[in-house]
Formats: structure tokens, C-alpha cells, sequence
């Protein structure tokens, strides 16, 4: 009995030792974590101060832009690149709902596709595992090329001038599926599966119910890059758009821009009043605006997705 004590004790003061050593060396010493905050306040502006110069040259007059160069604190300010953009007023709000339809669309639509093609790739018991990940391989080293993705969509899908032209075509991604393949590989326990299955939750009910939940870190991250590759994407509508109806945002801002350079490009050919017109469109500012304007509606999704980037979800699930 006197025996089991000692031991007792000596096995406590050993854990108590390794806790202060654990504890000791863990801490961060206040000058390390002043400098850590520097580090990061640094990078911080390197990040943002970029930005934020695009936003001010974007407010800056043309004519001060040209004679004094870029400064942070323009001779003078102006909304004439704003102005020049939003004159198009009805279009840039149709291209706004356009672009905000096909993002959300396409973002739901390719999280159910990637994460139910992922789920199953990445389950031991499914026979087809092997075949099916050779098959997301192949895009990834060889593609049929531009001709053969416009004939299958215009000819084959007869999806021209349609809202699924600007969705489809990005909806799906081997890069993606391999991401969170692996992300449910290594965060989703097999003993959780297994538990689900023997009280009798059927496969949908499972992926809904407790696969979704565990893995909301890894939808949140691929559900990232749906939402960036959406809103930026402006080649699907140059190839398969002609309606003017379904033009997305960033397809339109390219077309403001290349008006605008032809115009300021052929001045010479429009007379007197086409010279001095030429003369007072915002060149250089128009292109920053352009970049605000694309910029920061999806800046606000950052919050969203960011709160989801923690550290799984599954510490608890299953009891040792």
C-alpha cells in the first residue's frame, strides 16, 4: 500500500515537472512577442498599403496624375474615372446581378459536385475508387484545347447565350477534388462513418448530417476558390456570350477599357472634338477604378469563408 503511494506521488511530481519544463519553454518572452507583433504588423501593411494606393490613384485627377506622377496624397482629386464608368448606369448594375447570379450558382452547384465526387474517392469500401481517381487525373495532364471545349459547349450542350455557359465550364476541378479528397481522408475518422452506419443513417444522411458539419474547413477553402474563380472570370463570356443581357461584370470593365484605349488610340481619325475628347478621358485612373470596382464586392466574402479556416473539427468526435 505504501509502496503504491510512493509511486503514486512520484509519478505525480514527474508530471508536475514536465508541465513546468512543457510550460517554460512554450511561453513567449515579452521583447520575442513584441517583435513577432512588428513582424506582423509589417506584413499587414505590405499587404494592404498596395490597396490601398489603387483605391487613392483611382480618386486622383488625371491632368495632376500625368504632371506629378504617383503620390499617395494627389495635388487633387476627382471621380471622373467613377463617373466614366458608371455613365454605362444600367449595364453595370445588370452585370453586377449577372456576375453575383453566376457566383453564388456556381459555387453551390460545385461544392455538392466536388465534395459528393471527393466524398466518395475518398472511402476505402468504394469499389471504383481507383478508376474514378484516374479519371479526375487525366484533365490535369492532357486537354482537349479550346476548340474542343467551345464545340461541346455551343454545339454539343447548346449552352450559347445561356446563364449555365458562364457556370458549368468551372464547376468542376481535379485540383479541387484532390484537395478535399484528401482533406476528408485524413479528417473524417472511419469510426465515425462506421458509428452512422450501424445506427442506420443511410448515405445521404451521412454525408449531410456529420460528413458536411466535419468538414466545413475544407468546403469553406475549396468554396474560396469557386467564389474567386466566378467573379474574375472573363473568358467564358468573351467565347460564349453574345447577349448583352448576360454579360457579367468583369467582361464588361474589359470592354469599357478597350473603348476607352481605342478611342484614346484613334483620336487623330475623329477631328478637333474627337482630340479633345480623347483628351479628357482618365486614362490611367479609369484602369485603378476598374480594379476597385471588381475588387471589393468580394472582399467581403473573405469574412465568411474565414471564419470556417480553424483547426478541425473532429478533436471530440471520436472517444478514445
Amino acid at each position: 500500500m505504501l509502496k503504491e503511494k510512493w509511486q503514486a506521488r512520484n509519478r505525480e511530481k514527474r508530471l508536475q515537472q514536465q508541465e513546468a519544463v512543457r510550460s517554460e519553454y512554450s511561453m513567449i518572452r515579452k521583447p520575442t512577442n513584441v517583435l513577432f507583433n512588428a513582424i506582423m504588423i509589417l506584413l499587414s501593411l505590405i499587404s494592404v498599403i498596395p490597396f490601398i494606393f489603387v483605391i487613392i490613384i483611382s480618386l486622383t485627377d488625371e491632368n495632376a496624375l500625368a504632371m506629378n506622377g504617383y503620390r499617395f496624397i494627389p495635388e487633387k482629386w476627382s471621380l471622373h474615372a467613377y463617373n466614366y464608368i458608371l455613365e454605362s448606369g444600367e449595364s453595370i448594375l445588370r452585370s453586377y446581378g449577372v456576375t453575383i447570379l453566376v457566383t453564388v450558382l456556381g459555387t453551390v452547384i460545385g461544392l455538392f459536385l466536388i465534395g459528393t465526387y471527393a466524398y466518395a474517392l475518398s472511402r476505402k469500401t468504394y469499389a471504383y475508387r481507383s478508376f474514378f481517381t484516374k479519371v479526375i487525373t487525366i484533365p490535369m495532364l492532357f486537354s482537349g484545347g479550346m476548340i474542343a471545349n467551345y464545340l461541346v459547349v455551343t454545339k454539343v450542350l447548346m449552352l450559347k447565350d445561356t446563364i449555365w455557359a458562364l457556370i458549368l465550364p468551372l464547376c468542376m476541378n481535379s485540383f479541387n477534388i484532390i484537395v478535399l479528397r484528401t482533406f476528408f481522408k485524413t479528417s473524417i475518422p472511419d469510426a465515425v462513418v462506421e458509428s452512422a452506419k450501424i445506427d442506420g443513417a443511410s448515405e445521404w444522411r451521412l454525408f449531410f448530417k456529420i460528413v458536411i458539419p466535419m468538414a466545413l474547413p475544407g468546403l469553406a477553402t475549396i468554396g474560396l476558390f469557386l467564389t474567386l474563380g466566378y467573379w474574375n472570370d472573363w473568358f467564358n463570356a468573351m467565347m460564349y456570350i453574345d447577349n448583352q443581357d448576360l454579360i457579367p461584370l468583369q467582361y464588361l470593365l474589359i470592354k469599357i477599357e478597350s473603348s476607352m484605349d481605342f478611342l484614346i488610340s484613334n483620336k487623330a481619325m475623329m477631328g478637333i472634338d474627337g482630340i479633345t475628347a480623347a483628351a479628357n478621358l482618365p486614362k490611367e485612373t479609369i484602369k485603378m477604378a476598374i480594379v476597385v470596382i471588381s475588387t471589393l464586392p468580394i472582399i467581403f466574402a473573405y469574412p465568411f469563408f474565414q471564419r470556417y479556416f480553424v483547426n478541425g473539427l473532429t478533436i471530440g468526435a471520436v472517444k478514445e
